[in-house]
C-alpha cells in the first residue's frame, strides 16, 4: 500500500513518536481527527510495534517512526495536514516543519498559530484542547478502544502487571509477589504480565509467591504476548494492577477495575479518567524524575497494604 497515496486521499499525519501509554491518551484526540477529516488517510507516525495497538483504536494507518532523530519517512509536500500530537519542542516541531504540509495543526510556537501550551492538565485534555482550539471537535472522554479481535488467554483473571519502561517505575518484586499471594487466597485467578525483557521480573515474583502457597508458574505471560493479545488480557480482567503504564491505560480503555500505582509522572496529568479506578501514590514525596534507575520514592511510599484495600474499595 503506497504511503503516499491510496486512491487519491489526501494524507493527514499525526506525529507522536512515543510508547502505548502516550498513544492510549491520545485516542480521544484521533477519534476527532477522524471525525473531522473522513476524506483523508490518517496516518499515525509512531515506533512500530504499536502496529497492533493501532488496531485498536481504529480507521488510523501507522507509518513506522522510531523517533525525532531523523526526518520522517515521507515526502516533502505529500501531507496535507499535520498534527503535532508529539508535543511541543523543538525536535517535534521541525520534523513537522519538514513536511510541507498545506495546514499544521499544534500548539503555539514561532511562526505558528496554535493555543498557549500549559501544565498540569490530563494529557487526553491536552490533546483534544490543541484541535478544539483549531476549530475540531474532540471530547476527551472518547478513550475507549475496541476490542481485539482474538480472546483472552485468561477470562476473568486478575492482571498484575509487574513491568514498566524505566526503574524510577518499578514497584519492589516483594511487593508485587505479595499481593498475588493475598489475591490468590482470596479467590483470584492471578496472572503477571510484561514485556519481553520484563519476563525476569515476572518469573522471579511468581518464585516469590510460590515460596508462601501461590501456585503462579502457569499465569506468567509476560513476555509470552503480542500487544493483541496483552490487550484481550486486560479487556475481559477481573482486576488490573499496574504502575502508570500502558496496561493501566488499557484498562481505563476497556473500564477494567484497576489499581495503578504512581511515581514520578503526576497521576493529575497521566491518571485514569472517571471510573472503577484507584490512584496510589505519595505526591508529597516525589522526585519526578521520570527516566531515575531507582523507584520513585512516591512510588515506594505505596503499601501492600494499600493495594489491598483499594481492591476492597472496588469491590473485586
Amino acid at each position: 500500500m503506497d504511503i503516499v497515496e491510496m486512491n487519491g486521499q489526501p494524507l493527514l499525519l499525526a506525529l507522536r513518536a512515543l510508547k502505548l501509554g502516550d498513544l492510549l491518551v491520545a485516542v480521544p484526540a484521533l477519534r476527532g481527527l477522524r471525525r473531522a477529516f473522513p476524506e483523508h488517510r490518517i496516518l499515525y507516525a509512531a515506533p512500530a510495534w504499536i502496529a497492533e495497538a493501532l488496531e485498536l483504536v481504529g480507521g488510523i494507518d501507522h507509518l513506522p517512526t522510531p523517533g525525532l532523530d531523523d526526518p520522517l519517512d515521507i515526502p516533502p509536500g505529500a501531507v496535507d495536514i499535520a498534527v503535532n500530537l508529539h508535543g511541543n519542542g523543538p525536535e517535534s516541531r521541525q520534523r513537522i516543519d519538514e513536511l510541507g504540509a498545506r495546514r499544521v495543526l499544534a500548539y503555539q510556537a514561532p511562526g505558528l498559530d496554535g493555543p498557549e501550551w500549559i501544565t498540569g492538565i490530563p494529557e487526553r485534555e491536552r490533546w483534544t484542547r490543541l484541535l478544539n482550539w483549531h476549530g475540531i471537535d474532540a471530547d476527551p472522554l472518547d478513550y475507549r478502544l475496541n476490542r481485539p479481535s482474538i480472546p483472552s488467554p485468561r477470562p476473568g483473571a486478575t492482571v498484575i502487571h509487574v513491568g514498566a519502561a524505566y526503574g524510577s517505575r518499578l514497584w519492589p518484586i516483594e511487593r508485587f509477589a505479595e499481593v498475588a499471594v493475598e489475591l490468590t487466597r482470596a479467590g483470584h485467578d492471578v496472572v503477571l504480565t510484561g514485556g519481553t525483557s520484563e519476563r525476569g521480573r515476572a518469573v522471579e515474583t511468581a518464585a516469590l509467591a510460590d515460596l508462601k502457597g501461590a501456585n503462579l508458574d502457569g499465569g506468567v505471560l509476560a513476555g509470552r504476548q503480542g500487544l493483541a493479545e496483552f490487550a484481550a488480557t486486560i479487556a475481559d480482567a477481573r482486576l488490573v494492577v499496574s504502575a502508570d503504564t500502558g496496561a493501566a491505560h488499557l484498562a481505563s480503555a476497556y473500564a477494567r477495575p484497576s489499581v495503578v500505582l504512581f511515581g514520578p509522572a503526576p497521576a493529575e496529568e497521566w491518571g485514569p479518567p472517571p471510573g472503577p479506578h484507584v490512584v496510589l501514590t505519595a505526591v508529597e514525596l516525589r522526585r519526578g524524575d521520570v527516566f531515575a534507575a531507582d523507584p520513585d520514592p512516591a512510588l515506594l511510599a505505596v503499601t501492600v497494604r494499600d493495594v489491598l484495600d483499594a481492591v476492597d474499595g472496588l469491590g473485586c
